[in-house]
């Protein structure tokens, strides 16, 4: 069974990849290229979306268990257009958030966007999410320069985990017959999603293509599709990165659509 990255293990991470990004805008031979991934932004654009995303996170993590999420601290500095500044800028983002996170610790409460999912409302939680919101940021600077690099293993198990749990996981009822999908990584694990009228759960596998030992003979034949490829490539194709094509889909591909364009109530 994929173990479940340690709160140390994720805030040393989180700095490794907010290093690797800082790296990939460095090597870019203008801030205002446009980045593949999210064609909508310039360079420029996702180092202001990622550095204002930690400082709000930072706060949001300083307020506690409070009733809403927390914007940056009113006079905190934009981001400069500079380069070198927007890498100081980008450096002290990160910084921030990891301070608010080793003073919170791992398990005190928080707000958080993902209250009806199977991930908890706690600071850990959001060290969770943010490393792979880096991560996967991260390989989106490193395409826009022409150096994508595969996703760390050890971040890339984690994240299928998290993305299953956190973006997927819900109470609100699938509007569609009931089913499951299989997301088997090369690395050795899997993971179920089972969506029907109680929502969507997300439940790891002991091993690829088998299921929990208390499976019925129904959840047996409950799975309409499965994805296979490197836990990277699960989680680049989850948070939309990579085509259908870049990874192994058998059964209905046809449920994956319905999946991505699902829009579960809060």
């Amino acid at each position: 069974m994929p173990k479940t990255l340690e709160f140390p293990d994720l805030l040393r991470l989180i700095d490794d990849r907010s290093t690797a990004f800082r790296a990939a805008v460095a090597a870019a031979p203008s801030l205002d290229v446009r980045v593949p991934t999210c064609p909508e932004w310039t360079l420029f654009d996702l180092v202001r979306h990622l550095g204002e995303g930690r400082r709000s996170w930072a706060a949001t993590v300083a307020a506690g268990p409070a009733a809403e999420a927390k914007s940056a601290p009113e006079g905190a500095p934009a981001a400069p257009r500079e380069r070198e500044a927007l890498l100081a800028w980008s450096a002290a983002s990160t910084q921030e958030l990891l301070a608010a996170l080793r003073e919170a610790g791992p398990d005190r409460a928080c707000w958080t966007w993902w209250g009806a999912s199977q991930s908890p409302q706690t600071s850990g939680a959001v060290a969770r999410h943010q490393l792979q919101e880096i991560a996967v940021h991260t390989y989106d600077a490193q395409l826009t320069v022409g150096t994508p690099q595969p996703l760390r293993a050890d971040t890339a198990l984690d994240g299928v985990d998290e993305f299953l749990s956190t973006c997927c996981a819900t109470r609100s009822p699938w509007p569609h017959k009931p089913t499951a999908f299989d997301f088997h990584a090369t690395e050795g694990h899997s993971w179920r999603l089972t969506v029907d009228g109680d929502g969507a759960r997300s439940t790891r596998l002991p091993a690829p293509g088998t299921t929990p030992a208390t499976a019925t003979p129904e959840d047996l034949e409950a799975a309409g599709a499965a994805v296979r490829g490197t836990a990277g490539e699960l989680v680049l194709f989850l948070y939309d990165r990579i085509p259908a094509d870049s990874v192994r889909i058998d059964g209905d591909a046809g449920l994956l659509d319905l999946l991505r364009v699902w829009e579960p109530e809060a």
